[in-house]
């Protein structure tokens, strides 16, 4: 008898963490707590769509060759085209929408990330986490970056658009 009360009590308790849990997230439900326009339109239009929107699809199907998950992949692709980038690179800095990689060695992602912001491109950087070293880089990177940027775990985004320096984790 003794063993099937303390169980319930455990259950119970886990019950609860859960729930206490759920409650601190909820505030970020369909972007609720995210006071930028800017950002709030990303979670709403980006982050939260699982279909592509209607447009171009190069840079889905770069990405989808280049091993990236079909997620993210439609995640990048929609970003693209709501934000109205016309052209991307793949481990380049020759388009309106950078895309790192996660195989891009540090030094490199340094240099993309300069010229990204010399040219005002929008940097994504793949995997933000994978790594302490690709970790700390790109807690670095936003340290010193002059505008917004946006970490939703699976890639930082580093825009370039003049807009006030924010950082936002989603």
């Amino acid at each position: 008898m003794k063993q099937a009360g303390h169980r319930l009590k455990e259950g119970v308790a886990r019950g609860m963490a859960a729930v206490g849990s759920r409650l601190v997230r909820a505030r970020h439900f369909r972007g609720h707590g995210v006071h930028s326009p800017f950002v709030y339109a990303l979670v709403r239009e980006v982050f939260m769509r699982n279909g592509l929107l209607p447009g171009d699809r190069a840079l889905y199907d770069a990405l989808r060759g280049a091993g990236v998950a079909e997620r993210r992949a439609v995640q990048l692709q929609n970003l693209a085209i709501h934000a109205g980038y016309a052209t991307f690179g793949l481990n380049r800095a020759d388009g309106a929408l950078v895309v790192a990689l996660p195989g891009l060695p540090q030094e490199e992602l340094l240099k993309l990330a300069e010229e990204a912001k010399r040219t005002g491109a929008t940097v994504a950087i793949m995997t933000p986490c994978a790594k302490n070293g690709r970790a700390a880089l790109c807690r670095a990177l936003v340290a010193q970056h002059d505008s917004t940027s946006v970490d939703n775990r699976a890639y930082l985004l580093l825009f370039n658009n003049g807009l006030p320096k924010q950082h936002f984790v989603l």
